[in-house]
């Protein structure tokens, strides 16, 4: 299932935005005593991640990480990692702490099991996750186009974190597992520009989830994804 909130201006639903998810982590904190956030990378969430860092909360109980990730260097301009802690990690929100899931130089079965038992430990499930959608509707680093694919959208996967190796885009990557980030609390789709209302419309328009990936989200039955567009 899903829900449209439409803005006019990336302005407006950078605002929006940075006001439900601080609400989502106020209540999470005030459940629970700390909260925890996925978000995605790209140029999209840049001004969303400014507001959020200016909004006054206990970011010292806040853990962030990051949907998936590309398994290059911190200085790498293709690194998501960077992007967060440039333009997140920055205000108030210094005080969070951030969960890497690129660690080391290979990513090997062992760094694999490694990160999969501390995301489960000190992780899982998110309160909030912020997924993104590529033209060819892969999320996270779901892609279509991947061998791994029927693994990362498996219902009963029990591994958290996965490495995808995309034929259609550069590096390895790590991502969060489709059976796990489904387990979110709060799920929100954050796009961006007329072209991916184009792919927005493509997805609901059919339900083959191995084509677009996003569609596992969108279509799926027992949890509402948030959509947060504007143009």
């Amino acid at each position: 299932m899903q829900n449209l909130n439409d803005f006019n201006t990336r302005k407006e639903l950078d605002a929006a935005l940075a006001t439900k998810v601080a609400s989502e982590l106020k209540k999470a904190i005030a459940e629970k005593g700390k909260a925890s956030m996925a978000v995605s990378g790209g140029s999209t969430p840049k001004g969303f991640f400014e507001a959020l860092s200016l909004i006054d909360l206990a970011w010292n109980k806040v853990t962030i990480t990051l949907a998936d990730e590309r398994w290059v260097e911190f200085e790498n301009d293709a690194s998501n990692t960077r992007l967060v802690h440039e333009n997140l990690l920055q205000n108030k929100a210094k005080a969070a702490t951030f969960f890497h899931i690129k660690k080391g130089e290979l990513l090997s079965e062992n760094t694999l099991s490694e990160l999969n038992k501390e995301a489960k430990d000190d992780l899982l499930p998110l309160d909030v996750l912020i997924l993104g959608m590529g033209e060819d509707g892969h999320t996270a680093s779901l892609f279509p186009c991947s061998d791994q694919i029927k693994q990362g959208l498996s219902p009963d996967n029990s591994d958290a974190l996965m490495k995808f190796v995309p034929k259609t885009a550069p590096n390895d990557r790590i991502t969060f597992t489709f059976s796990h980030l489904i387990q979110s609390k709060n799920i929100i789709l954050h796009v961006c520009g007329e072209s991916k209302k184009v792919v927005l419309a493509k997805a609901n328009a059919g339900t083959d989830l191995f084509e677009m990936p996003v569609r596992a989200f969108l279509q799926n039955q027992t949890v509402t994804t948030q959509i947060y567009w504007a143009e």
